[in-house]
Parts: C-alpha cells; sequence; structure tokens
C-alpha cells in the first residue's frame, strides 16, 4: 500500500514547537530524510518513499497537522492531475463534460472545485510537477487519445467558451459594482432577460446594488447571470446554498432549460435537487483536504443510490461504513408519548409583517420539521417559542428548558472550540464523544479559535453547542446550511438520536426536503407573501404536512425502491400528472 503525507500548513507552527516530528520520526533517528524542513517554506517535507507509516509524527505534533495515509494501490502517482503542493492535497482523475447535466457528488474537499476551475480554464493542472510552471501542452500530451484532448484543445484555442457560476456568491460586492438589472442587461447575450428574472423572481431586486442583496438574492442573481451569457458549457458550483425549496426548484429548472443542446457541470449538496437536476453522476470520495478521487460516470438513481450505498462495485472500495437506508416508518402516534408543552395561536406584526401560527401540542422525543420559503416567518416563530422574542398575542404553556440554534451564527466567541463546548458540558466523557464530537468530526478542530472556522466547520460547533445544553426542547434553524452531503446526512442521525435518548422535542427548520423527510415525524408548514405576511400551520401528521407543502410548491415525490430516499418526479411525467390528480403529492406506497 502506497502513502500519502498530508501537512496542514495552516496549523503546522515549526516556530511555537520543538519540531517533534523530526525528533521523534524513527527514519530521521536512523540518518534518513525522512523529514526535512524546507527553508523556502518554514515548513517540515515529509517523504512519502522513506516514510514507514509508523504514525508517530502523527501523534507527536502538538497542533495535529500530520496525517499519514495509507492508500490502495491503484492509486499511482500517474494518476493525479493536480496537486497542491508537497504533503499537500491531490486530485486522482476528472471527468469529461458531456450533452445535458453533469451531477457531481462527494464531500467538502475532495476537488469538485478544483475540476470546474480546471475544465473551465481558470487554472492549468499540474499533473503533479511541482517543479515546472503548468503548462497546457503537458495537459494535452497526458490525456492524448481521450476525449479530453479534444476538449482542452478547444479550450487552449478558444474554441470553446465555458461559463462559471462560483461557489462564493457572498464575495461578489466586493467586486462587483453598479445595479442588479444594469449588470444581467449588460451580460445578456440571448435575449432572455425578462424571462429568466421572472423564473427566479428577481424583477423586484433590479435597482438595487450588490451590496444589498441577501445571500439568497445573491445566489439567484449569480444563477440568472452565467445563464443570460451565451456558452457551450456551463459549470454551476452549489447553485441551491442560500435558497428555500421553491427557489431551489425554479433554480433547477432555468439551469435544465439552459441544458438543452449544451453541457453542464453541477456540484451540489441538496440530493433531491440534484437528483432532479442531472442526467449523469460522478461520485467523488477521499479524505478532505488530503486527496480525491473521481469515479466512472453513473445514471442519476445508480449514482446516488451507489453513494449512499457507500461501496463502488466495479472498482471495490468501501467509502463508508454502512449504508444510509431511509426507512418507511409508520407514522408516529405522538399521542402515546408525555405531553412536552401546549401553545395557543400565536400572532407577532413586526413592521410591515405579520405572523399567525395555529396552536398545537409537542411531545417529547419528536421531531417537528418546518417547512417553508423564505421570508414568511419561520425563523420568528422559532424565536417566539425559544423566549427570544415575545407574540403579540398567544402563549406557550409548559415548564420547558429551551436550546436554541439561530440561522446566522455568531463567530465572535473569544477561545478554542474546546472552550466553548466545555463552557455548557463536559465533552470529554465516552457518550459526549459518541454522540456529538465524533459523528459531526469536531476532533480535529478542539483546539482551533472559533473566530478562524469555515462555514461549516462553525455550523457543526453550532449544533453540537445547542445539543449538549440540558434542554427540554431544542429549536435548531438551518442546521444543513454549509454542510456537504455527508455531513447533512450524519448531522440528520445525530438529531434524531439525541431526540430519542433525551426524550427531547425538536423542531428543525431546514429547506433540504431529503433532511427533513430522514429526521421529522411531523411538519409545520408556513405559507404566506414573503416579508409580507406568513401563515403557519398546526404541527401535522407527516404525510399531510408533506402532501400540504408539495401540492403549494407544485412538485411530487416517489420513493426510490432500493433506498427507500423521496425523489421528486419529471414535471409533466405520467405519474407526476396522475399524483396531482388524485392529491398525492408526498409519495404513492409501492
Amino acid at each position: 500500500m502506497s502513502r500519502l503525507a498530508i501537512l496542514d500548513y495552516d496549523r503546522c507552527q515549526p516556530r511555537r514547537c520543538s519540531m517533534e516530528c523530526m525528533k521523534y520520526c524513527p527514519g530521521v533517528r536512523m540518518e534518513e530524510e525522512t523529514i526535512v524542513m524546507d527553508e523556502n517554506l518554514g515548513k517540515p517535507i515529509i517523504s512519502e518513499e522513506l516514510c514507514s507509516g509508523c504514525g508517530i509524527c502523527t501523534k507527536r505534533c502538538p497542533f495535529g497537522a500530520i496525517r499519514i495515509i495509507g492508500l490502495p494501490e491503484e492509486l499511482t502517482d500517474d494518476r493525479i492531475v493536480h496537486s497542491y503542493g508537497q504533503n499537500r492535497f491531490r486530485l486522482y482523475g476528472l471527468i469529461t463534460p458531456r450533452d445535458g447535466v453533469t451531477g457531481l457528488l462527494g464531500p467538502n474537499g475532495v476537488g469538485k472545485s478544483t475540476i470546474i476551475k480546471a475544465l473551465s480554464g481558470e487554472m492549468v493542472l499540474n499533473l503533479n510537477d511541482l517543479t515546472e510552471t503548468p503548462d497546457m501542452k503537458k495537459v494535452l500530451d497526458y490525456f492524448s487519445g481521450t476525449e479530453l484532448q479534444n476538449y482542452f484543445e478547444k479550450l487552449k484555442n478558444n474554441g470553446i467558451k465555458p461559463i462559471h457560476k462560483p461557489q462564493y456568491v457572498d464575495v461578489l460586492p466586493k467586486v462587483v459594482k453598479g445595479k442588479v438589472g444594469e449588470l444581467l442587461k449588460k451580460v445578456d447575450e440571448k435575449g432572455e432577460f425578462e424571462k429568466i428574472i421572472n423564473a427566479l423572481e428577481i424583477s423586484n431586486i433590479l435597482d438595487r446594488t450588490f451590496d444589498q442583496l441577501s445571500g439568497g438574492e445573491l445566489q439567484r442573481v449569480a444563477i440568472a447571470a452565467a445563464c443570460l451569457r451565451e456558452g457551450d458549457i456551463y459549470y454551476f458550483d452549489e447553485p441551491t446554498s442560500w435558497l428555500d425549496v421553491k427557489q431551489r426548484f425554479s433554480a433547477a429548472k432555468v439551469i435544465r432549460e439552459v441544458a438543452e443542446g449544451k453541457k453542464v457541470v453541477a456540484v451540489e449538496h441538496d440530493l433531491i435537487v440534484l437528483d432532479y437536476l442531472s442526467d449523469y453522476i460522478h461520485i467523488m470520495y477521499g479524505i478532505p483536504s488530503a486527496y480525491g478521487v473521481v469515479t466512472h460516470p453513473r445514471g442519476t438513481r445508480v449514482g446516488i443510490n451507489t453513494y449512499l450505498d457507500g461501496f463502488l462495485k466495479e472498482e471495490n472500495i468501501r467509502f463508508r461504513k454502512s449504508p444510509i437506508v431511509f426507512e418507511k416508518r409508520p407514522p408516529q402516534d405522538s399521542t402515546n408519548r408525555p405531553l412536552l408543552l401546549d401553545y395557543t395561536d400565536i400572532s407577532k406584526k413586526l413592521g410591515d409583517f405579520s405572523l399567525n401560527v395555529n396552536g398545537g401540542q409537542i411531545y417529547q422525543g419528536e421531531v417537528v420539521g418546518i417547512l417553508g420559503p423564505n421570508g414568511i416567518g419561520k425563523t420568528t416563530f422559532v424565536k417566539a417559542l425559544a423566549g427570544v422574542i415575545s407574540p403579540d398575542s398567544g402563549e406557550v404553556t409548559g415548564d420547558v428548558k429551551v436550546s436554541y440554534k439561530p440561522q446566522y451564527i455568531s463567530s465572535d466567541f473569544e477561545g478554542t472550540v474546546e472552550d466553548l463546548l466545555m463552557s455548557i458540558t463536559a465533552i470529554h466523557t465516552s457518550y459526549y464523544k459518541s454522540e456529538i464530537i465524533k459523528p459531526l468530526a469536531l476532533e480535529n478542530i478542539l483546539d482551533s479559535s472559533v473566530k478562524d472556522l469555515s462555514g461549516g466547520e462553525l455550523q457543526r460547533v453550532s449544533i453540537a453547542a445547542c445539543l449538549s445544553q440540558d434542554a427540554d426542547l431544542y429549536l435548531i434553524d438551518e442546521p444543513s446550511a454549509f454542510l456537504d452531503v455527508e455531513q447533512r446526512l450524519t448531522t440528520s442521525r445525530v438529531i434524531r438520536r439525541m431526540a430519542d435518548e433525551k426524550e427531547a422535542a425538536m423542531f428543525v427548520v431546514d429547506h433540504d426536503i431529503l433532511f427533513q423527510d430522514y429526521i421529522s415525524d411531523r411538519f409545520i408548514v408556513f405559507s404566506g407573501i414573503a416579508g409580507s405576511s406568513g401563515t403557519g400551520s398546526e404541527p401535522l401528521q407527516k404525510r399531510a404536512g408533506a402532501n400540504k407543502f408539495l401540492k403549494e410548491m407544485g412538485i411530487t415525490f416517489r420513493r426510490d425502491p432500493d433506498t427507500g430516499r423521496p425523489r421528486v418526479n419529471k414535471e409533466g411525467s405520467q405519474r407526476d400528472v396522475y399524483q396531482k390528480e388524485i392529491g398525492e403529492y408526498y409519495y404513492l406506497d409501492e
């Protein structure tokens, strides 16, 4: 088995340690150059050829900056298409764009964005040659005799025009000035300005500047800008981040229309949207920030099911210990459980916005999913239950302790992740480690400053902080934001298990329907006019709530026969028409 030595340049701090990696390395003690100091980088370099894989350096490093990873034999150096440096991330393989929509499915940090940058011409692959400047001629020679040679040849000679919708739309206000409408008209090369802005519902923000837009508005404007341009291949990196369910499917429909007669590549973590959007799926696996491997294309259904199963049959590789199966659980009878709290009809007026929510009863051990578009009062309702704001009318009865994870997470805590969690509970107990720390993958960031965390890391820490508190009612607002597919599925299992074990109730606001379907016992459905008025239902049985919500969205679901996961029926298909006729939008029992 070959080895990969990964050094986290951000965590490695040679000036603050005694170079324990070199001091305790058996190879160095035998006067081999297993680990040497690079004077230019100011960091140690680990020789993967000389490394024995003993793992002493990984244990001795005071900052946890080193990982020694065993690789399958077939992942040889000649398969590396790009490396970010000595002892840094490596990408094995590349996708070949094809007509229609090709989806990239895998965790964060395994090279999906690197692939898009390479194929869109924003960077040139170095083929693991760190001694010379990356050269397109070498790339063409490497892919000689394949479809990618032809693709890169056209890319080099401007014979193909790629359009790239970037992942991080929140940086747009820093680089784009002017009004939204003026910019979109300027980039409109198809004459479809009115059609696109109406489909994405952004006509009301055309007179605003980019620094006045929310995350969801920036996302829709970025999608519109990409779709209005005339190109040969379109790359959409996480197009549904910040969007609510309705907006996600509106965006997916627009992207599908762009794909007619064109090539589209999409990276997406919402499995239901990815299923609806894609014609083919490339699974990517590996270890985040260490290496990523691209598999051959599969049909959408087979690809997603294979990912959930965690086993690549053709490659004989298991990348997840156990498969993820969506159980077809019978509807839970909440009335058999002890009553936790009771709330009457609740109303609240905030400026020009008014909210009215029907009263209901919440029982111990149940997870209540809250569904609905953005801007119609879901977060306001949760804050009212949490006691963060007081309703104008209505009251909550029941002596309950509340733990609340807000939608927008603050990173202003002074100290490390460990300091934050220790201020809430004893995190080093075996129960806490096995139930929260390990599933949420927090071990490697416990000594990181909260202020330095990425969006996904901060999200997982906030979920852990919320669930760590001793409470009867947990209010969790948008826990899947910034998380990849793997992290979403893991987080859903953690929330579900904590509800069962603590016999506490969970209120979960989220736009990922698969996430909600996986964990929820009942649904509260919100509808209304964004920014004007919102109405919330009483807690509904799962089927009734899902039917109500999906009817308002105008989409129908079916269950995958192998995994039980919900799938969206293609609009206008025989099954879609039939389910709408009989009023069963959720799914039909097979």
